[in-house]
Protein backbone atom coordinates (compact mmCIF):
# COMPACT_ATOMS: atom_id res chain seq x y z
CA UNK A 1 0.00 0.00 0.00
CA UNK A 2 1.55 3.43 -1.24
CA UNK A 3 0.36 6.68 -1.08
CA UNK A 4 -0.37 9.94 1.19
CA UNK A 5 -3.02 9.54 3.26
CA UNK A 6 -4.07 11.19 6.43
CA UNK A 7 -7.32 13.47 8.20
CA UNK A 8 -7.97 17.04 8.25
CA UNK A 9 -9.70 19.16 10.58
CA UNK A 10 -9.16 22.23 12.77
CA UNK A 11 -7.95 20.45 15.74
CA UNK A 12 -6.93 16.56 15.96
CA UNK A 13 -4.19 16.12 18.93
CA UNK A 14 -6.79 13.15 20.68
CA UNK A 15 -7.51 11.76 17.02
CA UNK A 16 -7.50 7.58 17.47
CA UNK A 17 -7.30 8.06 13.22
CA UNK A 18 -3.56 7.40 13.19
CA UNK A 19 -3.51 4.20 15.58
CA UNK A 20 -6.60 2.79 13.12
CA UNK A 21 -5.55 3.07 10.18
CA UNK A 22 -2.07 1.59 10.95
CA UNK A 23 -3.72 -1.28 12.45
CA UNK A 24 -5.15 -1.42 9.02
CA UNK A 25 -2.18 -1.31 6.50
CA UNK A 26 1.59 -0.31 5.84
CA UNK A 27 0.79 2.63 4.78
CA UNK A 28 1.37 7.10 5.90
CA UNK A 29 -1.35 8.28 7.71
CA UNK A 30 -0.81 11.90 9.25
CA UNK A 31 -2.90 14.39 10.64
CA UNK A 32 -2.98 18.29 8.82
CA UNK A 33 -4.46 20.50 11.68
CA UNK A 34 -5.64 23.56 8.74
CA UNK A 35 -7.65 26.68 9.41
CA UNK A 36 -10.99 26.89 8.04
CA UNK A 37 -9.72 29.42 5.36
CA UNK A 38 -6.68 26.69 4.54
CA UNK A 39 -9.70 24.24 3.36
CA UNK A 40 -9.81 25.48 -0.31
CA UNK A 41 -6.42 25.52 -0.81
CA UNK A 42 -5.54 22.32 0.97
CA UNK A 43 -8.24 20.16 -1.47
CA UNK A 44 -6.59 22.55 -4.64
CA UNK A 45 -3.09 21.44 -3.82
CA UNK A 46 -4.41 17.47 -3.94
CA UNK A 47 -1.24 16.66 -2.08
CA UNK A 48 -2.56 13.07 -1.15
CA UNK A 49 -4.41 10.12 -2.53
CA UNK A 50 -6.79 9.96 0.26
CA UNK A 51 -8.13 12.32 3.33
CA UNK A 52 -10.66 11.91 5.92
CA UNK A 53 -12.16 14.83 7.15
CA UNK A 54 -13.09 15.57 10.36
CA UNK A 55 -15.14 18.55 13.15
CA UNK A 56 -15.65 20.90 11.38
CA UNK A 57 -14.82 20.43 7.69
CA UNK A 58 -17.10 17.97 7.05
CA UNK A 59 -19.63 20.22 5.34
CA UNK A 60 -17.14 22.92 3.87
CA UNK A 61 -14.92 20.35 1.86
CA UNK A 62 -18.12 19.48 -0.35
CA UNK A 63 -18.13 22.72 -2.73
CA UNK A 64 -14.44 21.96 -3.81
CA UNK A 65 -15.08 18.16 -4.68
CA UNK A 66 -16.09 17.34 -8.29
CA UNK A 67 -18.32 14.34 -7.09
CA UNK A 68 -20.05 13.69 -3.91
CA UNK A 69 -21.64 10.29 -3.72
CA UNK A 70 -25.28 9.50 -3.53
CA UNK A 71 -25.83 8.51 0.46
CA UNK A 72 -22.71 11.16 1.32
CA UNK A 73 -24.95 13.68 -0.99
CA UNK A 74 -28.58 12.56 0.41
CA UNK A 75 -27.01 12.91 3.99
CA UNK A 76 -25.43 16.40 3.50
CA UNK A 77 -21.31 16.33 4.73
CA UNK A 78 -18.45 14.40 3.76
CA UNK A 79 -15.82 12.47 5.60
CA UNK A 80 -13.92 10.92 3.19
CA UNK A 81 -12.21 12.07 0.13
CA UNK A 82 -10.79 9.98 -2.96
CA UNK A 83 -8.53 11.68 -5.57
CA UNK A 84 -8.81 9.34 -8.70
CA UNK A 85 -6.74 8.12 -11.38
CA UNK A 86 -7.67 11.23 -13.20
CA UNK A 87 -6.80 13.49 -10.13
CA UNK A 88 -10.33 14.46 -9.58
CA UNK A 89 -11.74 14.19 -5.88
CA UNK A 90 -14.57 12.12 -5.09
CA UNK A 91 -16.51 12.61 -1.20
CA UNK A 92 -18.14 10.18 0.61
CA UNK A 93 -19.83 9.61 3.87
CA UNK A 94 -17.79 6.51 5.52
CA UNK A 95 -19.55 7.38 9.27
CA UNK A 96 -23.25 6.01 7.97
CA UNK A 97 -21.40 2.71 7.83
CA UNK A 98 -19.68 2.97 10.77
CA UNK A 99 -22.84 4.40 12.57
CA UNK A 100 -25.02 1.47 10.99
CA UNK A 101 -22.27 -1.11 12.29
CA UNK A 102 -21.96 0.33 15.46
CA UNK A 103 -25.91 -0.21 16.43
CA UNK A 104 -25.84 -3.50 15.27
CA UNK A 105 -22.90 -4.37 17.70
CA UNK A 106 -24.85 -2.58 20.38
CA UNK A 107 -28.34 -5.38 19.62
CA UNK A 108 -29.95 -1.67 19.51
CA UNK A 109 -33.33 -1.64 17.36
CA UNK A 110 -34.61 0.92 14.90
CA UNK A 111 -37.46 -0.51 12.83
CA UNK A 112 -40.76 1.09 14.50
CA UNK A 113 -38.98 2.70 17.32
CA UNK A 114 -39.13 6.63 18.37
CA UNK A 115 -35.47 7.52 18.52
CA UNK A 116 -34.51 10.80 20.24
CA UNK A 117 -31.45 11.85 18.33
CA UNK A 118 -29.18 14.67 20.88
CA UNK A 119 -27.44 16.99 18.56
CA UNK A 120 -27.97 18.96 15.19
CA UNK A 121 -24.20 18.61 13.48
CA UNK A 122 -22.78 16.52 11.08
CA UNK A 123 -23.41 13.41 13.12
CA UNK A 124 -26.62 13.99 13.70
CA UNK A 125 -27.01 13.98 10.19
CA UNK A 126 -25.86 10.72 9.43
CA UNK A 127 -27.89 9.31 12.58
CA UNK A 128 -30.89 10.29 11.16
CA UNK A 129 -29.77 8.91 7.78
CA UNK A 130 -29.39 5.82 9.11
CA UNK A 131 -32.28 5.68 11.26
CA UNK A 132 -34.93 6.30 8.33
CA UNK A 133 -33.28 3.60 6.38
CA UNK A 134 -33.73 1.04 9.20
CA UNK A 135 -37.33 2.38 9.09
CA UNK A 136 -37.66 4.17 12.95
CA UNK A 137 -41.43 5.45 13.36
CA UNK A 138 -39.86 8.77 14.30
CA UNK A 139 -37.57 10.57 14.65
CA UNK A 140 -37.28 13.55 16.85
CA UNK A 141 -33.98 16.08 16.60
CA UNK A 142 -33.00 17.80 20.44
CA UNK A 143 -31.15 20.69 20.03
CA UNK A 144 -30.37 23.50 22.69
CA UNK A 145 -32.78 25.81 20.67
CA UNK A 146 -34.67 24.04 18.55
CA UNK A 147 -38.62 23.11 19.08
CA UNK A 148 -37.53 20.56 20.98
CA UNK A 149 -35.29 21.39 23.32
CA UNK A 150 -33.58 19.87 26.83
CA UNK A 151 -36.17 22.39 28.41
CA UNK A 152 -39.12 20.16 27.16
CA UNK A 153 -37.63 16.83 26.75
CA UNK A 154 -40.84 14.84 29.00
CA UNK A 155 -42.92 15.34 26.01
CA UNK A 156 -40.61 12.77 24.70
CA UNK A 157 -40.28 10.51 27.29
CA UNK A 158 -41.71 7.82 25.57
CA UNK A 159 -38.90 7.47 23.41
CA UNK A 160 -37.50 4.00 22.41
CA UNK A 161 -34.03 4.66 21.39
CA UNK A 162 -31.83 7.72 22.46
CA UNK A 163 -28.47 8.80 20.33
CA UNK A 164 -25.78 11.13 21.43
CA UNK A 165 -24.05 12.94 18.61
CA UNK A 166 -23.34 16.11 20.96
CA UNK A 167 -19.66 16.57 22.57
CA UNK A 168 -21.41 16.43 25.85
CA UNK A 169 -19.53 13.90 28.34
CA UNK A 170 -16.01 13.59 25.97
CA UNK A 171 -12.77 13.86 26.95
CA UNK A 172 -11.92 16.08 28.80
CA UNK A 173 -15.11 17.36 29.82
CA UNK A 174 -16.18 13.82 31.76
CA UNK A 175 -18.89 12.58 33.77
CA UNK A 176 -21.57 14.83 32.42
CA UNK A 177 -24.18 13.98 30.23
CA UNK A 178 -26.78 16.20 27.93
CA UNK A 179 -29.63 14.52 29.78
CA UNK A 180 -30.55 11.67 31.98
CA UNK A 181 -31.99 8.03 30.90
CA UNK A 182 -34.65 8.91 34.31
CA UNK A 183 -38.37 9.14 32.98
CA UNK A 184 -37.71 7.54 29.51
CA UNK A 185 -40.00 4.30 30.62
CA UNK A 186 -40.22 2.39 27.52
CA UNK A 187 -36.07 3.01 26.76
CA UNK A 188 -34.72 -0.04 25.13
CA UNK A 189 -31.44 1.02 23.79
CA UNK A 190 -28.74 4.12 24.02
CA UNK A 191 -26.07 4.96 21.58
CA UNK A 192 -23.14 7.60 22.14
CA UNK A 193 -21.02 8.79 19.47
CA UNK A 194 -17.97 9.80 21.89
CA UNK A 195 -15.33 7.15 21.89
CA UNK A 196 -13.31 9.23 24.43
CA UNK A 197 -13.90 8.23 27.50
CA UNK A 198 -14.94 4.70 26.53
CA UNK A 199 -18.51 4.85 28.73
CA UNK A 200 -19.75 8.56 29.25
CA UNK A 201 -22.08 9.66 31.64
CA UNK A 202 -24.97 8.58 29.72
CA UNK A 203 -23.54 5.08 28.84
CA UNK A 204 -23.06 4.75 32.57
CA UNK A 205 -26.30 5.33 33.52
CA UNK A 206 -27.88 3.27 30.93
CA UNK A 207 -25.68 0.25 32.15
CA UNK A 208 -27.05 0.84 35.61
CA UNK A 209 -30.83 0.41 34.07
CA UNK A 210 -29.30 -2.46 32.07
CA UNK A 211 -30.58 -1.00 29.14
CA UNK A 212 -28.54 -1.78 25.77
CA UNK A 213 -25.92 0.64 24.90
CA UNK A 214 -22.64 0.96 22.93
CA UNK A 215 -20.59 4.16 22.84
CA UNK A 216 -18.34 5.23 19.90
CA UNK A 217 -15.15 3.51 19.47
CA UNK A 218 -17.22 0.58 17.23
CA UNK A 219 -18.34 3.67 15.03
CA UNK A 220 -14.75 5.36 14.53
CA UNK A 221 -12.97 1.88 13.83
CA UNK A 222 -15.64 0.70 11.41
CA UNK A 223 -15.99 3.84 9.18
CA UNK A 224 -11.92 3.83 9.11
CA UNK A 225 -12.39 -0.01 7.44
CA UNK A 226 -14.85 1.76 5.21
CA UNK A 227 -11.90 4.43 3.98
CA UNK A 228 -9.59 2.26 3.88
CA UNK A 229 -11.77 0.30 1.50
CA UNK A 230 -12.29 3.66 -0.67
CA UNK A 231 -8.55 4.53 -0.70
CA UNK A 232 -7.76 0.83 -1.91
CA UNK A 233 -10.54 -0.10 -3.79
CA UNK A 234 -10.39 -3.30 -2.28
CA UNK A 235 -13.21 -4.95 0.58
CA UNK A 236 -11.83 -5.79 3.95
CA UNK A 237 -13.35 -8.51 6.64
CA UNK A 238 -15.33 -7.23 9.05
CA UNK A 239 -13.00 -8.88 11.77
CA UNK A 240 -10.77 -6.53 11.31
CA UNK A 241 -13.52 -3.72 13.05
CA UNK A 242 -13.49 -6.13 16.44
CA UNK A 243 -9.59 -6.45 16.01
CA UNK A 244 -9.06 -2.76 15.72
CA UNK A 245 -11.48 -1.98 19.08
CA UNK A 246 -10.05 -4.72 21.48
CA UNK A 247 -6.72 -3.23 20.44
CA UNK A 248 -7.36 0.47 20.86
CA UNK A 249 -9.46 -0.40 24.40
CA UNK A 250 -6.52 -1.94 26.09
CA UNK A 251 -3.53 0.84 24.65
CA UNK A 252 -5.84 3.79 25.38
CA UNK A 253 -7.82 2.78 28.94
CA UNK A 254 -6.73 1.87 31.71
CA UNK A 255 -6.71 -1.04 34.22
CA UNK A 256 -7.75 -0.19 37.47
CA UNK A 257 -7.22 -2.18 40.76
CA UNK A 258 -9.04 -2.21 43.90
CA UNK A 259 -9.53 -4.27 46.87
CA UNK A 260 -8.13 -3.88 50.59
CA UNK A 261 -5.58 -2.27 52.11
CA UNK A 262 -2.15 -4.36 51.99
CA UNK A 263 -3.68 -6.78 49.12
CA UNK A 264 -1.12 -6.11 46.42
CA UNK A 265 -2.19 -3.47 44.26
CA UNK A 266 0.48 -1.35 44.37
CA UNK A 267 2.75 -4.61 43.91
CA UNK A 268 0.72 -6.20 41.07
CA UNK A 269 0.26 -2.63 39.65
CA UNK A 270 3.85 -1.61 39.39
CA UNK A 271 4.22 -4.90 37.08
CA UNK A 272 1.19 -4.95 35.30
CA UNK A 273 2.55 -1.33 33.95
CA UNK A 274 6.33 -2.35 33.21
CA UNK A 275 4.77 -5.66 30.91
CA UNK A 276 2.07 -3.72 29.59
CA UNK A 277 3.91 -0.94 28.69
CA UNK A 278 1.47 1.58 30.45
CA UNK A 279 1.98 4.31 33.31
CA UNK A 280 1.59 3.13 37.16
CA UNK A 281 -0.43 5.96 39.24
CA UNK A 282 -1.07 4.96 43.05
CA UNK A 283 -3.49 7.53 43.88
CA UNK A 284 -2.99 7.22 47.72
CA UNK A 285 0.78 8.37 46.33
CA UNK A 286 -0.99 11.14 44.16
CA UNK A 287 -2.75 12.47 47.62
CA UNK A 288 0.77 12.98 49.60
CA UNK A 289 2.69 14.56 46.49
CA UNK A 290 -0.73 17.50 46.27
CA UNK A 291 -1.41 17.44 49.67
CA UNK A 292 2.44 17.60 50.97
CA UNK A 293 0.90 15.43 53.67
CA UNK A 294 1.24 11.33 54.57
CA UNK A 295 -2.51 9.50 54.54
CA UNK A 296 -1.86 9.77 58.37
CA UNK A 297 -1.65 12.93 59.24
CA UNK A 298 -4.52 13.47 57.09
CA UNK A 299 -6.83 11.31 59.00
CA UNK A 300 -5.35 13.26 62.22
CA UNK A 301 -6.19 16.09 60.75
CA UNK A 302 -9.24 16.29 58.49
CA UNK A 303 -10.42 12.70 59.33
CA UNK A 304 -12.04 10.37 57.22
CA UNK A 305 -14.41 12.37 55.85
CA UNK A 306 -11.92 15.13 54.69
CA UNK A 307 -9.46 12.30 53.48
CA UNK A 308 -12.23 10.96 51.05
CA UNK A 309 -12.90 14.21 50.11
CA UNK A 310 -9.32 15.19 48.41
CA UNK A 311 -9.59 10.99 47.21
CA UNK A 312 -12.66 11.97 45.39
CA UNK A 313 -11.31 14.14 43.17
CA UNK A 314 -7.69 12.47 42.51
CA UNK A 315 -9.51 10.11 41.79
CA UNK A 316 -11.90 12.24 39.09
CA UNK A 317 -9.02 13.55 37.68
CA UNK A 318 -7.25 10.52 37.02
CA UNK A 319 -9.81 8.18 36.01
CA UNK A 320 -10.33 10.24 32.94
CA UNK A 321 -6.64 9.76 31.94
CA UNK A 322 -5.63 6.86 29.28
CA UNK A 323 -3.39 4.32 29.10
CA UNK A 324 -2.61 3.79 33.41
CA UNK A 325 -2.33 1.26 35.51
CA UNK A 326 -4.17 2.75 38.46
CA UNK A 327 -3.85 1.44 42.34
CA UNK A 328 -6.46 2.83 44.31
CA UNK A 329 -6.70 3.33 47.92
CA UNK A 330 -8.36 0.59 49.99
CA UNK A 331 -11.29 2.78 50.79
CA UNK A 332 -12.19 3.96 47.19
CA UNK A 333 -15.19 1.76 47.19
CA UNK A 334 -17.06 3.78 50.17
CA UNK A 335 -17.83 7.35 47.81
CA UNK A 336 -20.30 6.82 45.26
CA UNK A 337 -18.96 9.00 43.40
CA UNK A 338 -15.86 7.31 42.39
CA UNK A 339 -17.60 4.27 40.87
CA UNK A 340 -18.10 6.48 38.06
CA UNK A 341 -15.11 8.11 37.98
CA UNK A 342 -12.95 5.22 37.76
CA UNK A 343 -15.76 2.50 35.27
CA UNK A 344 -15.76 5.44 32.50
CA UNK A 345 -12.43 4.48 30.80
CA UNK A 346 -11.11 1.81 33.16
CA UNK A 347 -10.79 -2.31 33.46
CA UNK A 348 -11.58 -2.26 37.02
CA UNK A 349 -10.34 -5.75 38.92
CA UNK A 350 -10.99 -6.62 42.32
CA UNK A 351 -8.02 -8.05 43.99
CA UNK A 352 -9.53 -10.50 46.70
CA UNK A 353 -6.82 -11.56 49.26
CA UNK A 354 -7.43 -13.52 52.74
CA UNK A 355 -8.19 -10.80 55.80
CA UNK A 356 -6.16 -12.88 57.96
CA UNK A 357 -2.45 -12.02 56.22
CA UNK A 358 -3.44 -8.51 55.11
CA UNK A 359 -0.47 -6.12 56.63
CA UNK A 360 -2.19 -2.79 58.72
CA UNK A 361 1.15 -0.87 58.84
CA UNK A 362 0.90 2.89 58.42
CA UNK A 363 -3.10 2.07 57.16
CA UNK A 364 -4.75 4.60 59.35
CA UNK A 365 -8.33 2.54 59.41
CA UNK A 366 -7.16 -1.01 59.45
CA UNK A 367 -5.05 -0.30 62.49
CA UNK A 368 -8.25 1.43 64.07
CA UNK A 369 -10.98 -0.69 63.39
CA UNK A 370 -12.05 -4.09 63.13
CA UNK A 371 -10.78 -5.45 59.60
CA UNK A 372 -12.87 -8.36 59.61
CA UNK A 373 -16.17 -6.12 59.34
CA UNK A 374 -14.30 -3.53 57.19
CA UNK A 375 -14.18 -6.44 54.77
CA UNK A 376 -17.64 -7.62 55.28
CA UNK A 377 -19.07 -4.19 54.66
CA UNK A 378 -16.57 -3.48 51.22
CA UNK A 379 -17.11 -7.19 49.72
CA UNK A 380 -20.09 -6.00 47.97
CA UNK A 381 -18.79 -2.49 47.05
CA UNK A 382 -15.81 -4.29 45.31
CA UNK A 383 -17.90 -7.11 43.63
CA UNK A 384 -20.45 -3.96 42.25
CA UNK A 385 -17.53 -1.59 40.78
CA UNK A 386 -15.08 -4.49 39.36
CA UNK A 387 -15.43 -5.78 36.36
CA UNK A 388 -13.50 -9.11 37.51
CA UNK A 389 -12.96 -10.78 40.37
CA UNK A 390 -9.07 -11.95 41.50
CA UNK A 391 -7.97 -14.17 43.90
CA UNK A 392 -4.90 -13.42 45.31
CA UNK A 393 -4.14 -16.27 47.68
CA UNK A 394 -2.04 -18.01 45.32
CA UNK A 395 1.04 -15.45 45.79
CA UNK A 396 1.81 -12.23 43.69
CA UNK A 397 2.94 -13.78 40.27
CA UNK A 398 0.15 -16.16 40.01
CA UNK A 399 -2.40 -12.90 40.29
CA UNK A 400 -0.45 -10.97 37.53
CA UNK A 401 -0.42 -14.13 35.35
CA UNK A 402 -4.38 -14.34 36.08
CA UNK A 403 -5.16 -10.33 35.16
CA UNK A 404 -2.59 -11.19 32.29
CA UNK A 405 -5.35 -14.17 30.93
CA UNK A 406 -7.95 -11.82 31.53
CA UNK A 407 -6.54 -8.81 29.71
CA UNK A 408 -4.81 -10.39 26.61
Amino acid sequence: MTGKYGLIGKKLGHSYSPQIHSLLGDYTYRLYETEEEDVEQFLKKRDFNGINVTIPYKKTVMPFLDRIDEKAAKIGCVNTIVKEADGTLTGYNTDYYGFDYMLTKGGIEIKDKKVLILGSGGASLTAKAVAEDKKAKEIIIVSRSGENNYENISRHFDADVIINTTPVGMYPNNLVAPLSPDGFYKLSGVADVIYNPKATKLILEAQKRNINCISGLYMLAAQGKKAAEYFFGKAFDDKIIDYIVKKLSFDLTNIALVGMPGCGKTTIGKILAEEFGKEFADTDDIIVSETGKSIPDIFKEQGEKGFREIEKEVIKKTGKEKGLVIATGGGVVVTEDNFDALRQNSTVIFLNRDISVLPKDGRPLSLSGDISEMYKKRLPLYRKISDFEIDCSGGIPDAVNKIKEILQ
